[in-house]
């Protein structure tokens, strides 16, 4: 699982599979700011998906490679949705290329104008609060644009209503305008290059082109649309079924499980009672083995620890003496010295363990019968 999907809230939930919210974005669950459509049908706002880490990125050199940072020189190939896991491959233009979510856009309008605290600011001057609207212009107007809106001989004559008396809407459409040409709005269809154009798209760059108005050819593209959720929305009841039969299938098997591990419990319910016995007594020969093999090393630890520290005694002195001591000093002390000093190399000790861990379990040997039950395993040591 991908560690972004932590941050996904917000949504909802029938028959345990998760409905997006369509005003609030899953990553910052807030209102959609610029909502942009991942390839997978997932929707955020384009500034949540720009902080995600991408899973390879092209370089300024055009060299593909994979993403430890998301740099400026930087653009992303693929991400992983947030939501369903899914890499999902970027258009060249990157995340600003996406489509934009514009049912997510109506909704959130709505969602502003149902909610007088959140408010909406003026289509024109972006900069008023939204008082009207315009329907024939689908523009939301603050009272001093209405105004100016009213006095140009063009919009006159368009019937101007308050936002207020909107509420009741189930639905506001914004107008769409070009992304090359942003005082134009989209009403044509180039079908050569397969996307909305406006009026001075045609004129320029698909002047030689196949185009029509969006409402003459809504019915092609929409029909096979149709056609296609046709064919997609079977496979959703075959998943559901095989979701289910998978829900039966799991609760048959703990069930099954659990009538095998009570035949295996009466089962080895005699048997472990030999064992438990026959361990006992494999456990209390180890102890002994372990007490005399314990006592052994702790009566050779003593000694040499008391040896170690003659030992050291007699070299710190002697270093003190050879070292700090006069030579009359050093004469007087030496016979002392010399004797005790010999005597401590003269003492005899083993400079290996008198015992080691040699200790050894034998499962496969034939420890005899326990209760008509045939054991195995034995305990050998090596001294």
């Amino acid at each position: 699982m991908s560690e972004n999907r932590k941050w996904v809230q917000g949504s909802s939930s029938i028959a345990g599979i998760s409905l997006p919210n369509r005003t609030k974005c899953p990553l910052c669950n807030e209102l959609f700011s610029d909502p942009k459509i991942l390839p997978c049908l997932h929707t955020f706002c384009r500034g949540c998906i720009q902080q995600l880490e991408p899973l390879s990125v092209l370089g300024s050199a055009g060299r593909h490679s994979e993403a430890t940072s998301w740099l400026q020189d930087q653009s992303p190939l693929s991400l992983l949705c947030p939501v369903c896991d899914t890499e999902v491959n970027l258009p060249p233009g990157g995340v600003r290329a996406l489509t934009t979510d514009h049912l997510a856009v109506n909704e959130v309008l709505l969602e502003r104008l149902t909610k007088e605290d959140l408010g909406l600011l003026c289509d024109l001057c972006n900069e008023g609060k939204a008082e009207r609207r315009c329907n024939r212009c689908r523009a939301s107007m603050c009272e001093f644009c209405c105004q100016a809106h009213r006095r140009q001989k063009k919009t006159a004559s368009h019937a101007v209503i308050l936002l207020k008396d909107m509420k009741g809407c189930s639905r506001i459409v914004k107008p769409i305008h070009c992304s090359a040409h942003p005082s134009e709005e989209l009403w044509l269809f180039c079908e050569v290059c397969d996307r909305p154009v406006c009026r001075d798209c045609v004129v320029g760059e698909h002047r030689e082109h196949v185009y029509d108005f969006t409402s003459n050819i809504i019915h092609k593209h929409g029909d096979y649309m149709r056609e296609l959720l046709k064919c997609t929305q079977p496979h959703m009841g075959a998943l559901e079924w095989v979701l289910h039969e998978i829900e039966n299938v799991s609760k048959a098997l703990e069930e099954r499980v659990k009538t095998i591990a009570l035949e295996v419990q009466n089962f080895a319910a005699g048997y472990i009672r030999a064992v438990e016995e026959h361990r006992d007594e494999l456990l209390k020969h180890l102890d002994e083995i372990k007490l005399q093999k314990e006592t052994a090393l702790h009566l050779q630890k003593v000694q040499l620890e008391q040896l170690l520290a003659d030992m050291r005694t007699g070299v710190d002195f002697t270093e003190q003496l050879l070292a700090n001591g006069s030579d009359l000093e050093i004469l007087m002390t030496k016979r002392v010295v010399i004797s005790r000093l010999r005597r401590l190399n003269k003492i005899d000790y083993s400079v290996h363990a008198v015992t080691d861990d040699g200790i050894g379990f034998y499962p496969q040997e034939r420890a005899g019968q326990y209760h008509g039950y045939e054991m195995f395993g034995a305990i050998v040591t090596n001294t």
